[in-house]
Protein backbone atom coordinates (compact mmCIF):
# COMPACT_ATOMS: atom_id res chain seq x y z
CA UNK A 1 0.00 0.00 0.00
CA UNK A 2 2.65 2.25 -0.28
CA UNK A 3 2.06 2.23 3.50
CA UNK A 4 -1.09 2.93 3.64
CA UNK A 5 -3.20 1.35 6.41
CA UNK A 6 -6.39 -0.36 5.59
CA UNK A 7 -8.44 2.85 7.00
CA UNK A 8 -6.30 4.97 4.16
CA UNK A 9 -6.75 2.64 1.20
CA UNK A 10 -10.43 2.45 2.13
CA UNK A 11 -10.59 6.51 1.40
CA UNK A 12 -8.62 6.00 -1.47
CA UNK A 13 -10.88 3.69 -2.89
CA UNK A 14 -13.76 6.02 -2.19
CA UNK A 15 -11.73 9.02 -3.40
CA UNK A 16 -11.24 7.50 -6.75
CA UNK A 17 -14.65 6.12 -7.00
CA UNK A 18 -16.41 10.20 -6.24
CA UNK A 19 -12.93 12.25 -7.52
CA UNK A 20 -13.21 14.07 -4.08
CA UNK A 21 -10.75 17.12 -3.89
CA UNK A 22 -9.33 18.60 -0.94
CA UNK A 23 -8.90 22.65 -0.89
CA UNK A 24 -7.99 22.91 2.98
CA UNK A 25 -9.47 22.75 5.93
CA UNK A 26 -12.95 23.26 7.10
CA UNK A 27 -14.03 23.92 10.81
CA UNK A 28 -15.62 20.56 11.96
CA UNK A 29 -19.38 21.02 11.94
CA UNK A 30 -19.65 23.58 9.47
CA UNK A 31 -20.47 23.33 5.90
CA UNK A 32 -18.51 25.16 3.73
CA UNK A 33 -20.46 26.55 0.25
CA UNK A 34 -17.17 26.94 -1.67
CA UNK A 35 -15.91 23.26 -0.86
CA UNK A 36 -16.88 20.87 -3.69
CA UNK A 37 -19.05 17.80 -2.47
CA UNK A 38 -17.02 15.62 -0.70
CA UNK A 39 -14.59 17.83 1.07
CA UNK A 40 -15.88 18.23 4.18
CA UNK A 41 -16.43 14.59 4.25
CA UNK A 42 -12.52 13.75 3.92
CA UNK A 43 -11.82 16.27 6.26
CA UNK A 44 -13.52 14.73 8.86
CA UNK A 45 -12.13 11.55 7.60
CA UNK A 46 -8.59 12.91 7.67
CA UNK A 47 -8.95 14.39 10.73
CA UNK A 48 -10.45 11.24 12.45
CA UNK A 49 -7.70 9.03 11.06
CA UNK A 50 -4.88 11.62 12.13
CA UNK A 51 -6.25 11.68 15.68
CA UNK A 52 -7.00 7.44 15.50
CA UNK A 53 -2.90 6.69 14.58
CA UNK A 54 -1.73 9.29 17.82
CA UNK A 55 -4.44 7.61 20.29
CA UNK A 56 -6.16 10.20 20.89
CA UNK A 57 -9.85 8.20 20.19
CA UNK A 58 -12.79 10.24 21.51
CA UNK A 59 -11.17 12.91 19.08
CA UNK A 60 -11.24 10.35 16.32
CA UNK A 61 -14.40 9.09 17.13
CA UNK A 62 -16.14 12.57 17.18
CA UNK A 63 -14.53 13.20 13.50
CA UNK A 64 -15.53 9.51 12.14
CA UNK A 65 -19.23 9.85 13.14
CA UNK A 66 -18.98 13.59 11.71
CA UNK A 67 -18.02 11.78 8.41
CA UNK A 68 -20.24 8.84 8.13
CA UNK A 69 -22.95 11.48 8.70
CA UNK A 70 -21.39 13.54 5.82
CA UNK A 71 -21.48 10.84 3.95
CA UNK A 72 -24.96 9.43 4.61
CA UNK A 73 -26.35 13.34 3.62
CA UNK A 74 -24.26 12.82 0.17
CA UNK A 75 -25.45 9.43 -0.48
CA UNK A 76 -29.14 10.68 -0.07
CA UNK A 77 -28.12 13.65 -2.17
CA UNK A 78 -26.99 11.31 -4.93
CA UNK A 79 -30.05 9.19 -4.65
CA UNK A 80 -32.26 11.73 -4.85
CA UNK A 81 -30.64 12.89 -8.36
CA UNK A 82 -32.64 11.44 -10.95
CA UNK A 83 -29.04 11.42 -13.26
CA UNK A 84 -27.41 8.76 -10.24
CA UNK A 85 -27.07 5.22 -11.43
CA UNK A 86 -28.50 4.03 -8.48
CA UNK A 87 -25.37 2.95 -6.49
CA UNK A 88 -24.82 3.54 -3.31
CA UNK A 89 -22.42 6.09 -2.66
CA UNK A 90 -19.20 4.37 -0.95
CA UNK A 91 -17.70 7.05 1.27
CA UNK A 92 -20.42 5.64 3.51
CA UNK A 93 -18.81 1.87 3.52
CA UNK A 94 -15.74 3.68 3.96
CA UNK A 95 -16.64 5.78 7.32
CA UNK A 96 -18.41 2.16 8.69
CA UNK A 97 -14.95 0.89 8.37
CA UNK A 98 -13.60 3.85 9.95
CA UNK A 99 -15.24 3.76 13.17
CA UNK A 100 -16.15 -0.11 13.69
CA UNK A 101 -12.50 -0.17 13.56
CA UNK A 102 -12.36 2.16 16.05
CA UNK A 103 -15.02 0.42 18.23
CA UNK A 104 -13.07 -2.65 18.16
CA UNK A 105 -9.57 -0.91 19.40
CA UNK A 106 -11.94 0.32 22.24
CA UNK A 107 -13.40 -2.82 22.83
CA UNK A 108 -17.09 -1.95 21.94
CA UNK A 109 -17.42 -4.84 19.82
CA UNK A 110 -21.23 -5.04 19.92
CA UNK A 111 -21.23 -1.73 18.07
CA UNK A 112 -18.76 -2.33 15.59
CA UNK A 113 -20.51 -5.73 14.07
CA UNK A 114 -23.64 -4.43 12.37
CA UNK A 115 -21.09 -1.48 11.18
CA UNK A 116 -19.04 -4.10 9.67
CA UNK A 117 -21.76 -6.39 8.54
CA UNK A 118 -23.24 -3.20 6.65
CA UNK A 119 -20.15 -1.88 5.09
CA UNK A 120 -20.04 -5.81 3.82
CA UNK A 121 -23.25 -5.91 2.13
CA UNK A 122 -22.49 -2.83 0.46
CA UNK A 123 -19.19 -3.90 -1.18
CA UNK A 124 -20.56 -7.57 -1.86
CA UNK A 125 -23.86 -6.03 -3.67
CA UNK A 126 -22.43 -2.99 -5.24
CA UNK A 127 -18.44 -3.27 -5.84
CA UNK A 128 -18.94 -7.11 -6.54
CA UNK A 129 -16.62 -9.89 -4.60
CA UNK A 130 -13.08 -9.15 -6.27
CA UNK A 131 -12.67 -5.81 -4.70
CA UNK A 132 -10.31 -4.75 -2.44
CA UNK A 133 -12.31 -2.50 -0.77
CA UNK A 134 -14.34 -6.04 0.05
CA UNK A 135 -10.82 -7.58 1.72
CA UNK A 136 -10.12 -4.41 3.61
CA UNK A 137 -14.10 -5.10 5.65
CA UNK A 138 -13.10 -8.68 5.49
CA UNK A 139 -9.91 -7.87 7.30
CA UNK A 140 -11.65 -5.74 9.68
CA UNK A 141 -14.62 -7.99 10.60
CA UNK A 142 -11.57 -10.49 11.15
CA UNK A 143 -9.91 -8.15 13.82
CA UNK A 144 -13.36 -8.36 15.60
CA UNK A 145 -13.59 -12.01 15.48
CA UNK A 146 -10.31 -12.72 16.65
CA UNK A 147 -10.14 -10.14 19.39
CA UNK A 148 -13.69 -12.03 20.28
CA UNK A 149 -11.41 -14.98 20.45
CA UNK A 150 -13.08 -16.61 17.16
CA UNK A 151 -10.40 -17.37 15.44
CA UNK A 152 -11.40 -19.90 13.09
CA UNK A 153 -13.98 -17.03 11.32
CA UNK A 154 -11.16 -14.70 11.55
CA UNK A 155 -8.44 -16.55 9.79
CA UNK A 156 -11.48 -17.77 6.83
CA UNK A 157 -12.11 -14.12 6.65
CA UNK A 158 -8.69 -13.55 6.60
CA UNK A 159 -7.65 -15.82 3.61
CA UNK A 160 -10.59 -14.49 1.49
CA UNK A 161 -9.37 -11.15 1.94
CA UNK A 162 -5.79 -12.04 0.67
CA UNK A 163 -7.01 -14.02 -1.99
CA UNK A 164 -9.18 -10.98 -3.04
CA UNK A 165 -6.10 -8.70 -2.44
CA UNK A 166 -2.84 -10.90 -3.93
CA UNK A 167 -5.65 -11.31 -7.23
CA UNK A 168 -5.92 -7.71 -7.41
CA UNK A 169 -2.81 -5.55 -5.97
CA UNK A 170 -0.39 -8.49 -6.65
CA UNK A 171 1.45 -10.80 -4.00
CA UNK A 172 4.09 -7.79 -3.05
CA UNK A 173 1.73 -5.22 -2.33
CA UNK A 174 2.06 -3.75 1.11
CA UNK A 175 -1.65 -4.53 1.90
CA UNK A 176 -0.88 -8.27 1.22
CA UNK A 177 1.92 -8.06 4.29
CA UNK A 178 -1.09 -6.73 6.74
CA UNK A 179 -2.85 -10.08 6.08
CA UNK A 180 -0.28 -11.91 6.57
CA UNK A 181 1.02 -10.82 9.77
CA UNK A 182 -2.88 -11.04 11.05
CA UNK A 183 -3.14 -14.39 10.03
CA UNK A 184 0.64 -15.16 11.08
CA UNK A 185 -0.85 -13.68 14.69
CA UNK A 186 -3.75 -16.10 14.53
CA UNK A 187 -1.32 -18.77 14.79
CA UNK A 188 1.14 -17.70 16.59
CA UNK A 189 -1.84 -17.22 19.40
CA UNK A 190 -2.85 -20.68 18.74
CA UNK A 191 0.80 -22.23 19.48
CA UNK A 192 1.45 -23.00 15.63
CA UNK A 193 4.64 -21.50 15.10
CA UNK A 194 5.06 -23.69 12.06
CA UNK A 195 2.84 -21.90 10.33
CA UNK A 196 3.15 -18.65 12.20
CA UNK A 197 6.78 -17.68 11.61
CA UNK A 198 7.27 -18.03 7.52
CA UNK A 199 4.31 -15.70 7.30
CA UNK A 200 5.51 -13.02 9.89
CA UNK A 201 9.11 -13.56 7.48
CA UNK A 202 6.77 -12.70 4.16
CA UNK A 203 5.11 -9.71 5.50
CA UNK A 204 8.39 -8.31 6.96
CA UNK A 205 10.24 -8.73 3.24
CA UNK A 206 6.95 -7.66 1.86
CA UNK A 207 7.14 -4.12 3.78
CA UNK A 208 11.11 -4.02 3.61
CA UNK A 209 11.06 -3.59 0.06
CA UNK A 210 7.90 -1.71 -0.42
CA UNK A 211 8.24 0.82 2.51
CA UNK A 212 10.48 3.51 3.90
CA UNK A 213 12.76 1.68 6.44
CA UNK A 214 11.41 3.61 8.97
CA UNK A 215 7.80 2.83 8.29
CA UNK A 216 5.76 2.32 11.41
CA UNK A 217 4.64 -1.40 9.47
CA UNK A 218 8.08 -2.17 9.39
CA UNK A 219 8.08 -1.95 13.20
CA UNK A 220 5.35 -3.65 13.74
CA UNK A 221 6.46 -6.45 11.92
CA UNK A 222 9.70 -6.55 13.74
CA UNK A 223 7.56 -6.46 17.01
CA UNK A 224 5.39 -9.57 15.60
CA UNK A 225 8.36 -11.71 14.68
CA UNK A 226 10.00 -10.84 17.91
CA UNK A 227 7.53 -11.51 19.97
CA UNK A 228 7.21 -15.40 18.32
CA UNK A 229 11.07 -15.87 18.93
CA UNK A 230 10.19 -15.03 22.82
CA UNK A 231 7.91 -17.22 22.88
CA UNK A 232 10.18 -19.82 21.53
CA UNK A 233 13.24 -18.84 23.95
CA UNK A 234 15.06 -17.48 20.94
CA UNK A 235 15.70 -14.56 23.26
CA UNK A 236 18.88 -13.29 20.64
CA UNK A 237 17.19 -13.57 17.58
CA UNK A 238 14.34 -11.57 19.47
CA UNK A 239 15.79 -9.01 20.57
CA UNK A 240 17.60 -7.23 17.91
CA UNK A 241 14.35 -7.03 16.59
CA UNK A 242 12.94 -5.17 19.72
CA UNK A 243 15.78 -2.57 19.24
CA UNK A 244 14.83 -2.03 15.88
CA UNK A 245 11.07 -1.72 16.28
CA UNK A 246 11.82 0.70 18.99
CA UNK A 247 13.84 2.93 17.56
CA UNK A 248 11.23 3.01 14.29
CA UNK A 249 9.01 3.81 16.49
CA UNK A 250 10.15 6.64 18.69
CA UNK A 251 11.66 7.76 15.32
CA UNK A 252 8.49 8.32 13.76
CA UNK A 253 5.69 8.10 15.67
CA UNK A 254 7.00 10.29 18.68
CA UNK A 255 8.00 9.08 22.34
CA UNK A 256 4.35 9.52 23.79
CA UNK A 257 2.82 6.95 21.29
CA UNK A 258 0.87 3.77 22.61
CA UNK A 259 2.87 1.70 20.11
CA UNK A 260 5.79 2.97 21.78
CA UNK A 261 4.62 1.78 25.08
CA UNK A 262 3.96 -1.92 23.32
CA UNK A 263 7.47 -2.05 21.96
CA UNK A 264 9.06 -1.04 25.32
CA UNK A 265 6.75 -3.50 27.32
CA UNK A 266 7.71 -6.62 25.03
CA UNK A 267 11.76 -5.57 25.56
CA UNK A 268 11.14 -5.19 29.27
CA UNK A 269 9.63 -8.56 29.27
CA UNK A 270 12.22 -10.03 27.20
CA UNK A 271 15.33 -8.69 29.77
CA UNK A 272 12.96 -9.63 32.95
CA UNK A 273 12.79 -12.89 31.66
CA UNK A 274 16.45 -13.04 31.09
CA UNK A 275 17.41 -11.64 34.74
CA UNK A 276 18.14 -7.96 33.50
CA UNK A 277 15.84 -6.74 36.13
CA UNK A 278 17.01 -3.04 35.85
CA UNK A 279 17.37 -2.69 32.67
CA UNK A 280 13.77 -3.81 32.12
CA UNK A 281 12.79 -1.20 34.98
CA UNK A 282 13.97 1.46 32.81
CA UNK A 283 12.09 0.31 29.89
CA UNK A 284 9.10 -0.78 32.14
CA UNK A 285 8.66 3.21 33.89
CA UNK A 286 8.19 4.87 30.38
CA UNK A 287 5.63 2.42 29.07
CA UNK A 288 3.92 3.04 32.23
CA UNK A 289 3.76 6.56 32.02
CA UNK A 290 3.16 6.66 28.52
CA UNK A 291 0.07 4.21 29.27
CA UNK A 292 -1.28 6.29 32.19
CA UNK A 293 -1.49 9.41 30.20
CA UNK A 294 -3.13 7.51 27.15
CA UNK A 295 -5.89 6.55 29.74
CA UNK A 296 -6.35 9.44 31.24
CA UNK A 297 -6.91 10.91 27.77
CA UNK A 298 -9.12 8.43 26.98
CA UNK A 299 -11.10 7.63 29.83
CA UNK A 300 -13.61 4.48 29.59
CA UNK A 301 -17.00 5.43 27.80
Amino acid sequence: MSGITHRQLAGLLCLAVLTFTSCGPAQPGVHTPTLPPGTLWKTYTDAGNKAYQHGRYAEAEAQFVAALREAETLSRLVQENPNNLGSEDPSVATSLVNLADLYVARGRYAEAEPLLQRARTFSETNLGPDHPFLATTLSSLASLYRAQGKMAEAETLLRQALTIDEKALGSSHPKIAASLTSLAEIYAQQGQVAEAEPLFKRGLAIREAALDPDHPDIAASLDSLAQLYAAQGRDNQAEPLYKRSLAIRIKTLGPDHLSVATSLEHYGALLRKAGRSEEADQLDRPAKAIRDKHAQDNPPR
